[in-house]
Protein backbone atom coordinates (compact mmCIF):
# COMPACT_ATOMS: atom_id res chain seq x y z
CA UNK A 1 0.00 0.00 0.00
CA UNK A 2 1.25 3.18 -0.68
CA UNK A 3 0.45 6.02 1.17
CA UNK A 4 0.97 9.80 -0.19
CA UNK A 5 2.55 12.04 2.21
CA UNK A 6 1.08 15.28 2.69
CA UNK A 7 2.06 18.67 0.88
CA UNK A 8 5.39 20.06 1.29
CA UNK A 9 5.46 23.30 3.18
CA UNK A 10 9.08 24.25 3.45
CA UNK A 11 12.62 23.30 3.79
CA UNK A 12 15.50 24.46 5.69
CA UNK A 13 19.56 23.94 5.12
CA UNK A 14 22.75 24.26 6.80
CA UNK A 15 26.32 23.36 5.88
CA UNK A 16 28.21 21.55 8.48
CA UNK A 17 31.79 21.36 9.19
CA UNK A 18 32.21 17.73 10.38
CA UNK A 19 31.33 13.95 8.23
CA UNK A 20 28.19 12.79 7.94
CA UNK A 21 28.55 10.13 10.78
CA UNK A 22 29.18 12.95 13.04
CA UNK A 23 25.88 14.97 12.17
CA UNK A 24 24.08 12.00 12.42
CA UNK A 25 25.03 11.62 15.74
CA UNK A 26 24.76 15.29 16.15
CA UNK A 27 21.22 15.25 14.79
CA UNK A 28 20.07 12.79 17.37
CA UNK A 29 21.35 13.72 20.21
CA UNK A 30 19.82 17.54 19.25
CA UNK A 31 16.43 15.93 19.13
CA UNK A 32 17.03 14.08 21.70
CA UNK A 33 17.20 16.79 23.91
CA UNK A 34 14.93 19.19 22.31
CA UNK A 35 12.04 16.73 22.31
CA UNK A 36 12.74 14.69 25.60
CA UNK A 37 12.13 17.74 27.59
CA UNK A 38 9.06 18.36 29.87
CA UNK A 39 7.95 21.12 27.67
CA UNK A 40 7.53 19.62 24.81
CA UNK A 41 5.79 16.57 26.39
CA UNK A 42 3.26 19.07 27.54
CA UNK A 43 2.12 20.90 24.57
CA UNK A 44 2.40 16.90 22.88
CA UNK A 45 -0.21 16.63 25.02
CA UNK A 46 -2.09 19.36 24.70
CA UNK A 47 -2.89 19.23 21.26
CA UNK A 48 -3.24 15.56 21.53
CA UNK A 49 -0.34 13.95 20.06
CA UNK A 50 0.23 10.42 19.25
CA UNK A 51 3.44 10.33 21.02
CA UNK A 52 3.66 11.73 24.08
CA UNK A 53 6.75 10.19 25.92
CA UNK A 54 10.07 9.13 24.83
CA UNK A 55 9.87 5.41 23.79
CA UNK A 56 11.89 2.20 21.81
CA UNK A 57 14.79 1.79 21.03
CA UNK A 58 18.21 4.10 21.50
CA UNK A 59 20.13 5.40 20.08
CA UNK A 60 17.05 6.69 17.29
CA UNK A 61 16.20 3.87 14.90
CA UNK A 62 12.89 2.87 12.90
CA UNK A 63 10.14 2.58 15.73
CA UNK A 64 11.79 4.99 18.60
CA UNK A 65 9.92 7.69 20.03
CA UNK A 66 9.87 11.01 21.75
CA UNK A 67 7.26 13.58 22.86
CA UNK A 68 5.28 14.49 18.94
CA UNK A 69 7.15 12.16 16.51
CA UNK A 70 7.89 8.35 15.85
CA UNK A 71 11.08 7.63 13.87
CA UNK A 72 9.87 6.38 10.68
CA UNK A 73 12.98 5.84 8.57
CA UNK A 74 16.57 5.88 10.34
CA UNK A 75 19.13 5.15 7.79
CA UNK A 76 22.45 6.96 9.79
CA UNK A 77 24.10 9.14 7.50
CA UNK A 78 21.46 9.67 5.46
CA UNK A 79 18.13 10.09 5.87
CA UNK A 80 15.76 10.45 9.23
CA UNK A 81 12.75 10.63 8.84
CA UNK A 82 10.09 11.80 11.78
CA UNK A 83 6.02 11.54 11.55
CA UNK A 84 3.48 12.67 13.82
CA UNK A 85 0.02 13.09 14.07
CA UNK A 86 -2.14 15.42 16.58
CA UNK A 87 -5.71 17.21 16.37
CA UNK A 88 -4.82 19.52 14.23
CA UNK A 89 -2.21 17.72 11.72
CA UNK A 90 -0.63 15.34 10.07
CA UNK A 91 3.02 15.84 9.66
CA UNK A 92 6.48 14.49 8.69
CA UNK A 93 9.93 15.98 9.25
CA UNK A 94 12.58 14.77 6.88
CA UNK A 95 16.15 15.02 7.52
CA UNK A 96 18.83 14.76 4.93
CA UNK A 97 22.20 14.53 5.53
CA UNK A 98 24.59 14.59 1.77
CA UNK A 99 27.94 15.71 1.50
CA UNK A 100 29.45 18.99 0.58
CA UNK A 101 32.95 18.44 0.33
CA UNK A 102 35.96 17.19 2.17
CA UNK A 103 34.72 17.09 6.01
CA UNK A 104 31.25 18.74 5.48
CA UNK A 105 27.75 17.58 5.62
CA UNK A 106 24.82 19.82 4.20
CA UNK A 107 21.78 18.64 6.55
CA UNK A 108 18.51 19.63 4.72
CA UNK A 109 15.20 19.88 6.65
CA UNK A 110 12.03 19.79 5.09
CA UNK A 111 8.87 19.65 7.17
CA UNK A 112 5.52 18.46 5.32
CA UNK A 113 2.12 18.69 6.73
CA UNK A 114 -1.95 18.40 6.13
CA UNK A 115 -4.35 20.44 8.24
CA UNK A 116 -7.97 19.38 7.85
CA UNK A 117 -10.49 21.32 8.94
CA UNK A 118 -11.30 24.95 10.36
CA UNK A 119 -9.17 24.30 13.78
CA UNK A 120 -5.99 22.61 11.15
CA UNK A 121 -5.76 25.88 8.90
CA UNK A 122 -6.54 27.93 12.06
CA UNK A 123 -3.55 25.97 13.69
CA UNK A 124 -1.18 26.77 10.43
CA UNK A 125 -1.87 30.54 10.26
CA UNK A 126 -0.40 29.94 14.43
CA UNK A 127 2.07 28.27 13.85
CA UNK A 128 3.65 29.06 9.85
CA UNK A 129 2.24 32.34 10.05
CA UNK A 130 3.74 33.47 13.28
CA UNK A 131 7.33 32.49 11.81
CA UNK A 132 7.67 30.52 14.68
CA UNK A 133 8.22 27.14 13.04
CA UNK A 134 11.31 28.48 11.33
CA UNK A 135 12.48 29.98 14.45
CA UNK A 136 11.96 26.27 15.82
CA UNK A 137 13.96 24.81 12.85
CA UNK A 138 16.86 27.86 12.72
CA UNK A 139 17.74 26.79 16.81
CA UNK A 140 17.32 22.90 15.84
CA UNK A 141 20.00 23.21 12.89
CA UNK A 142 22.02 25.51 14.81
CA UNK A 143 22.16 23.20 17.66
CA UNK A 144 22.97 19.93 15.33
CA UNK A 145 25.62 22.09 14.44
CA UNK A 146 26.99 23.08 17.25
CA UNK A 147 26.47 19.31 18.63
CA UNK A 148 28.55 17.82 15.29
CA UNK A 149 31.21 20.37 14.79
CA UNK A 150 32.93 19.54 18.21
CA UNK A 151 34.05 16.06 17.77
CA UNK A 152 34.64 13.39 20.91
CA UNK A 153 32.13 15.62 22.82
CA UNK A 154 29.48 13.24 24.26
CA UNK A 155 26.34 15.09 24.86
CA UNK A 156 23.13 12.05 25.74
CA UNK A 157 23.76 8.87 26.91
CA UNK A 158 27.07 8.32 27.22
CA UNK A 159 28.75 7.34 30.49
CA UNK A 160 30.14 9.53 32.84
CA UNK A 161 33.76 9.25 31.70
CA UNK A 162 33.32 9.93 27.67
CA UNK A 163 32.26 13.70 29.11
CA UNK A 164 35.14 15.97 28.19
CA UNK A 165 35.96 18.94 29.96
CA UNK A 166 36.45 22.26 28.69
CA UNK A 167 40.36 23.19 27.69
CA UNK A 168 41.67 25.47 30.30
CA UNK A 169 41.81 29.20 29.50
CA UNK A 170 45.22 30.32 28.44
CA UNK A 171 47.18 32.41 30.52
CA UNK A 172 47.36 35.86 29.79
CA UNK A 173 50.33 37.98 28.50
CA UNK A 174 50.91 40.90 31.16
CA UNK A 175 51.58 43.99 29.36
CA UNK A 176 55.29 45.13 29.35
CA UNK A 177 55.93 48.27 30.33
CA UNK A 178 57.28 50.68 33.41
CA UNK A 179 53.86 49.36 35.27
Amino acid sequence: MHVVPPPHLDEHATVIAAEADDVWRGLCAELERSFSRVPAAVYARLVGADDTRSAGPRPLAEGSAFPGFRVLVASPGEQLTLQGRHRFSSYLLIFRLEPDGPGRTRLRAESRAAFPGRAGRAYRRVVFGSGGHAVGMRRLLAGVRRASERPGRCTVGCPWYAYRLPDPPLPRKRPSGPF
